[in-house]
This record gives structure tokens, C-alpha cells and sequence, in this order.
């Protein structure tokens, strides 16, 4: 049951916003503050994604886990009233998203999900360490020395061949 009226929770729903939300601004401040550079919700790639770091070739979305339904987190728990409303529009995100990540990795994207659980205090520090150590992996791994060795051939030769001395 409820402890909101309608009104009320059309207000309180209709109120969150998708664009620099909480969980969205602690990972972009760490990032800053960590000398990574970015782009917020780029209009021309898929999904608008929440950050998009061009020299590292990743998109990073801030998912939160009941919209998004993190399966297996205490946050994702679908309502009880309106239920069959709400595991649609949960389903239809989950599959968008995944739409979003396939066309992403076709352009050539590397794509990150942090979850808004991942970034709650007790486990904050933890999960933003471990994407700057993704990101400079990324970057590491895009940017090496790749040795490349030439086939062996014969050598064929186009010339004529050398003539054969008398001795």
C-alpha cells in the first residue's frame, strides 16, 4: 500500500529528472577532480549517453537500479501498485539500453554502466577507483605499440637474372 496519494507520487515521479542526477555528478566530480576530460549527454551518439570521454573512446552511463532494473540490488523493487505498468516500462528500458550499448560497440565505443548502488557510500571510493583504473587501462590498450611482422616471402625478382661468370 501506498503512503502517498496520486497526486501526490505523480508529483514526486513526474519531479526526477534524467540529467545531472546525484549519483550522475558524483562520478563526473571524481573524474574531474582525477584530470579525466569529458562531454555530458552528446547529442549525436546513441542513447545521449550521461558521459562521453572521446580520447578514451568510452561512454559512461549512470544507471539508477530501479529504472534501469538492476537485477539482484535492494534498490530495484517493482512496485506493488500498477505493478504489470511498471515491469513493462522497466523491460522496455532494460532492452533500450541494450539496443544502445550494441549500436555504441559497432561504432567502436567502449561502454561502462556504474550503477546508482555502486555509489553509495560505503562502496563509493571502491567503484570509482576501479573506473579510473578501467579508463586508463582503455587508454593503454587502444594506444600501444602493436608490432606487426611481414610475411616471409620468396623473393621474387623482377629483374632479370644475374648472368653466370666463367671462371
Amino acid at each position: 500500500m501506498d503512503k502517498m496519494t496520486k497526486e501526490q507520487r505523480s508529483r514526486c515521479m513526474a519531479s526526477i529528472h534524467s540529467k545531472a542526477t546525484k549519483p550522475e555528478m558524483v562520478v563526473r566530480r571524481y573524474l574531474f577532480a582525477h584530470g579525466f576530460r569529458y562531454r555530458v549527454n552528446h547529442p549525436r551518439l546513441p542513447g545521449h549517453p550521461d558521459i562521453v570521454m572521446r580520447k578514451y573512446r568510452t561512454v559512461i552511463f549512470v544507471n539508477g537500479c530501479f529504472w534501469h532494473g538492476h537485477e539482484g540490488c535492494k534498490y530495484y523493487v517493482v512496485p506493488k501498485s500498477n505493478t504489470k505498468f511498471w515491469q513493462d516500462k522497466i523491460l522496455r528500458n532494460q532492452q533500450r539500453d541494450l539496443e544502445v550499448m550494441h549500436k555504441l560497440a559497432e561504432m567502436g565505443w567502449h561502454t561502462i554502466v556504474v550503477w546508482e548502488c555502486e555509489l553509495k557510500p560505503a562502496v563509493r571510493e571502491q567503484t570509482l577507483e576501479s573506473l579510473a583504473f578501467t579508463l586508463n587501462h582503455i587508454f593503454l590498450q587502444d594506444r600501444s605499440i602493436r608490432l606487426y611482422e611481414l610475411p616471409k616471402e620468396d623473393s621474387a625478382m623482377a629483374a632479370e637474372p644475374e648472368p653466370k661468370h666463367r671462371e
